[in-house]
């Protein structure tokens, strides 16, 4: 409690934003809230530093990302001369202070002589990736929380491949940050002077000119219905510049925006929860799609890295899951491919371990590997970019179950823009023929069998919440079920010990990095994965089965629910 106080009384007495000032005299008094605000700092990892907005070390504001860019930049500087010149590349969503977030990170990193790349308006996630490539830049910056709800923001690093930071580069910018005495003490510069210095570039134009030149090459099928019917929704978010340009330019002429999502609003008026996995999010795409009678809506959330997509069924419009789409995607792109010739002999499609099984069914139809990472885009990034020293593999598509996914390397995060598009040219492939996306994933369970999977998540907020996660975890490796549903469990996957064991007592290693991960096989090839979330306060349950009829995959995956929660 007495780094509670000191970091209290520390804010208290520095010169603070008004707005940061009423907060903290609005919580005089309150120990659970200063506490709250005050017990920790952010935590930094290879997925970005996420949190609250508001006063205190533990929520973001312009200080706490003064002090992680203090961490990136003497980061950037231990590498030399050379890096700081190449330099780091920033992009921001729309959310509330993302813009002014960005700049402060260039101040800082201006004041160390590093040159920053800063993008005039808000671009997504997937083009700060193709961005750092693009530039040679030493690293990425992007202000984003995602899909999380007006209340959050964050700071995620990417390095000079594309890719989110690897635990050494993450580990080695927190080590920085954990020598900084004082939060209020860190050097900024004047963007005036930065400017007059080379040390602040603004982009825009020229990059969004080049990422979707690379978007373009993705089109691959010329049978396809121009005319089919879209609607698109950036959610308030970064998405609609390049996804509504490269649907024109793929050549649909039947496109319709939700004019209401189009404003670029961080308070995300029109939804609780900007998600496009979330039904809701859909609601104002939906209205639109009845009076324009689409076949297809797309919609991206505010950093544009994820996709998510409902089809016309009959008189209303069926959301398909992420391993829904992610199967298709995959069947379509390796048909395609198959067709022309230009299918990889060392074909390979790389997935999380939480997604569902059916993408190596498929990919094994077509003579391609899958190989699996944990959770986390940066671990498939890290994989393309492991294949690409190596040639032992051809990268042919790469997905989990969140809606995230990726077809063409120039990005190296999951990138919604490219998926909107091949989305967009895949249903218009079926609708050519008279299907749809939902008759064609029906004939994908009709050769490949029925899988069903379900994600559920419990909230475990504050301090108490991450000790609550971890018990959870910790209790279940103390007492670990011998069946689940009267299902023999017959495969346990630990990924924090790194060791698979199966019912007959034998033990293998797992090779992927540790993670506190628990996943349990059960005999009917059903499978239950459990996962404190790295990006936000809850505790993740994955549900995956299998059967040889519609009826008897939900039916079994009502009895794992039903026994778990």
């Amino acid at each position: 409690m007495s780094s509670v106080i000191g970091n209290y009384g520390l804010w208290t007495n520095a010169d603070l934003p008004e707005y940061l000032v009423e907060e903290l005299q609005s919580i005089t008094g309150d120990e659970a809230a200063i506490e709250d605000r005050f017990y920790q700092y952010l935590s930094f990892g290879t997925g970005g530093m996420r949190g609250l907005l508001g006063a205190g070390t533990n929520r973001i504001n312009i200080f706490t990302i003064r002090r992680v860019t203090e961490g990136l930049a003497r980061f950037v500087e231990s590498n030399g001369k050379e890096a700081k010149k190449r330099g780091v590349v920033i992009a921001y969503d729309t959310r509330h202070f993302s813009y002014e977030f960005a700049v402060e990170t260039a101040r800082v990193l201006g004041a160390h002589g590093i040159t920053s790349y800063v993008y005039k308006e808000s671009r997504p996630t997937p083009q700060l990736s193709f961005s750092v490539r693009e530039l040679n830049a030493f690293a990425g910056v992007v202000i984003t929380a995602s899909h999380n709800p007006k209340q959050y923001n964050g700071f995620k690093v990417y390095g000079e491949d594309g890719a989110q930071l690897v635990p050494s580069g993450a580990n080695a910018i927190v080590e920085h940050m954990e020598e900084i005495d004082n939060i209020f003490d860190i050097s900024i510069a004047d963007i005036t002077i930065l400017e007059d210095q080379g040390l602040f570039k603004w982009i825009l134009e020229d990059l969004d000119e080049k990422y979707m030149k690379n978007l373009l090459t993705l089109k691959d099928n010329d049978d396809i219905d121009l005319n089919m019917n879209i609607v698109y929704t950036p959610l308030h978010g970064s998405g609609l510049v390049p996804v509504r340009e490269g649907l024109k330019q793929f050549g649909f002429s039947n496109i319709h925006i939700v004019d209401q999502q189009a404003i670029q609003d961080g308070a995300f008026p029109t939804v609780s929860y900007p998600n496009p996995e979330e039904a809701a999010a859909f609601q104002l795409a939906i209205e639109l799609g009845e009076q324009v009678q689409a076949d297809l809506l797309l919609a991206t959330d505010p950093d544009a890295d994820r996709l998510g997509v409902a089809v016309r069924n009959d008189n209303r419009y069926e959301l398909l899951t992420g391993n829904q789409l992610g199967a298709l995607l995959l069947h379509y792109i390796l048909s395609t491919k198959q067709c022309s010739g230009m299918l990889p002999t060392e074909g390979v499609m790389i997935k999380t371990i939480v997604t569902s099984e059916l993408g190596a069914k498929i990919a094994k139809h077509f003579n391609v590997s899958t190989v699996n990472t944990l959770t986390g885009f940066k671990y498939i990034a890290e994989k393309i970019a492991q294949y690409e020293k190596t040639n032992e593999y051809t990268f042919l598509f790469g997905y989990e179950e969140s809606y995230g996914y990726l077809i063409k390397t120039f990005a190296r995060d999951k990138d919604a823009v490219q998926v909107a598009l091949k989305v967009a040219e895949m249903a218009a492939h079926y609708t050519k023929q008279g299907k749809t996306l939902l008759d064609a994933l029906n004939n994908l369970y009709a050769q490949f069998g029925y899988y069903r999977e379900a994600l559920v998540s419990k909230v475990f907020e504050g301090k108490d919440g991450q000790e609550k996660m971890k018990a959870i975890l910790d209790n279940l490796r103390k007492d670990i079920p011998s069946e689940i549903a009267g299902l023999t469990v017959v495969r346990i996957e630990d990924y924090l010990s790194s060791t698979t064991t199966f019912v007959d007592g034998t033990i293998e290693a797992i090779t992927l990095p540790k993670e506190n991960v628990l996943k349990f096989v059960l005999e009917d090839d059903s499978w239950i994965a459990i996962r404190p979330s790295g990006t936000e306060p809850k505790c993740k349950y994955y549900f995956g089965v299998v059967a040889d009829s519609n009826r008897i995959a939900e039916e079994r995956l009502e009895q794992l629910l039903n026994e778990i929660l």
